[in-house]
């Protein structure tokens, strides 16, 4: 999770946060991602669509008029049986609230801590979503250990990189792990070890899940 958070870049892209977006992209059983690219996510009440960039070249990967509104299915095999359906169910209610893929968030929250709602980071990021204790006091979190209250400040707070980051996947996965600062003072996805690594990982994962 982030070790710096930027306090400016986020209330500017909060104002982007409160609009009507409210769908998920990729909403496409049948999308076929390909490796490379940037892949640049755009929703809002009337249509998803997402799409693949190489250089100049726009591939359109989905875009249809939204109708309903995608779910988290796939079993969660990385969460112990008893928190599997709360997790879920969580995830679904999250994304609902802050417009932003439930199978996204899962991804997310499958590279912080495995579902584990009681994680501590050893640089102190808590809960399933690796909330940093600041980051979670801005976000509203009275109890970080709240499964609940974690997994919507998470959403929320991927939803706000998102919208800051026009959508651009990785580099809102990098501003996650590694403050938006980070992203901002390279021009792109820091060179941090780490921080590449999560980001391949979580994309990844969240590509596979749009082919299932």
């Amino acid at each position: 999770m982030n070790k710096l958070f930027a306090v400016p870049l986020l209330l500017c892209a909060f104002g982007a946060a409160a609009d009507d977006r409210r769908f998920s992209a990729a909403d496409a059983p049948s999308a076929r991602f390909r490796n490379g690219g940037k892949i640049v996510i755009s929703n809002d009440t009337k249509s998803i669509s997402a799409y693949r960039f190489f250089g100049n070249i726009a591939e359109a990967l989905v875009k249809f008029r939204a109708s309903t509104f995608p779910r988290q299915t796939q079993p969660l095999a990385f969460a112990t049986v008893e928190n599997a359906g709360m997790l879920t169910d969580l995830f679904n209610d999250a994304a609902r609230e802050h417009g932003i893929d439930a199978r996204l968030l899962a991804a997310v929250a499958h590279r912080e801590s495995r579902g584990n709602p009681n994680a501590v980071s050893p640089v102190g990021a808590c809960g399933v979503m690796q909330l940093m204790p600041a980051t979670a006091r801005y976000l509203g979190v009275k109890d970080i250990f709240d499964p609940r209250q974690n997994v919507f400040a998470g959403a929320r707070y991927l939803r706000t990189l998102l919208d800051t980051f026009n959508g651009d996947l990785d580099l809102t996965l990098a501003a996650y792990n590694a403050g938006p600062g980070a992203v901002a003072k390279y021009h792109g996805v820091p060179p941090y070890r780490e921080t590449r690594a999560y980001v391949a990982s979580i994309r990844g994962a969240y590509e596979r899940s749009l082919t299932r």
